[in-house]
């Protein structure tokens, strides 16, 4: 039986709300609680520890990229973080604001942002704000952001239409985002498309890496590239939990694969270009 929309969405708060309240080497070894296998949830993230505004407190390890390196974020501009977690993006993003901008960070999960409105608090950021809701309808006015980031959330959200939709509404003319998601090529095995657990570990949420770059084509945005590409390889013992060996030989031989991409694109500033009037 195929999960309904809102059944996946709480099955992902439930989930990160658990993570929530570890840290992040707990989660880097939550499979079985030593090490010794590995984590759907963190065997994609990217080292943040050299960025500017790094705190290791609100790093969880749960994203696939770091899409603040690149977003080009200046000085006193607004920028909004989708699924801001434990608020690791919007502090590296406030050291490039500095103290004239503005950072929000939004997420759906409550653990998460009790977590990050702790963190804000004791690093003494009064220009860094964190807002409970959902990126399909996010609790924010539209043309507020110079910037949008996200980091390995898009996936996890089954309307992805309707995301790129709001950002696009949120974003000021002339705004852009620097986004990182898992996108696929080719097909995963079924079992691992049907498992709960892939889901919010974003694997099974991801789609096709062309279809993700149409959707934003279409949404209205324009100047669209791909800032960074990389594989990401499942390791053989997570998915032994869900694959025969003969099985795991088959999709390693398939050509398809699993990709973190981070991806920059532009609302322009012009009036023709909005969600269906462009022509081309």
């Amino acid at each position: 039986m195929t999960a309904t929309e809102s059944e996946l969405k709480e099955m992902v708060r439930q989930k990160y709300g658990e993570i929530a309240l570890q840290d992040k080497k707990t989660n880097q070894s939550s499979c079985c609680g030593s090490g010794c296998c590995s984590e759907v949830y963190n065997i994609m993230s990217d080292d943040y520890s050299s960025l500017k505004g790094y705190d290791p407190d609100a790093d969880l390890g749960l994203g696939c990229g770091l899409p603040t390196q690149f977003a080009k974020i200046k000085k006193e501009d607004t920028v909004i973080d989708l699924g801001s977690g434990a608020g690791n993006d919007c502090f590296i993003a406030r050291a490039d604001t500095g103290e004239s901008g503005r950072v929000i960070g939004i997420d759906f999960t409550p653990a998460m942002i009790e977590r990050a409105r702790i963190n804000a608090e004791k690093l003494g950021f009064n220009n860094v704000e964190f807002r409970q809701g959902d990126i399909e309808k996010m609790p924010v006015s539209s043309n507020v952001a110079d910037v949008i980031v996200s980091n390995c959330v898009l996936n996890l959200v089954p309307n992805k239409n309707g995301v790129f939709q709001e950002i696009f509404r949120v974003l000021k003319p002339g705004g852009h985002f620097s986004i990182s998601d898992i996108v696929l090529v080719g097909e995963l095995p079924k079992k691992i498309r049907k498992t709960a657990e892939m889901y919010s570990g974003c694997v099974t949420g991801a789609i096709q890496k062309q279809q993700y770059l149409e959707i934003i084509q279409q949404t209205g945005f324009k100047d669209l590239a791909i800032q960074k590409e990389k594989a990401i390889v499942l390791p053989d013992d997570l998915l032994s939990s869900y694959l025969s060996l003969q099985e795991i030989d088959q999709f390693r031989q398939s050509g398809s694969g699993i990709y973190s991409i981070t991806v920059y694109a532009a609302k322009k500033d012009d009036p023709c270009c909005a969600p269906g009037c462009c022509s081309n």
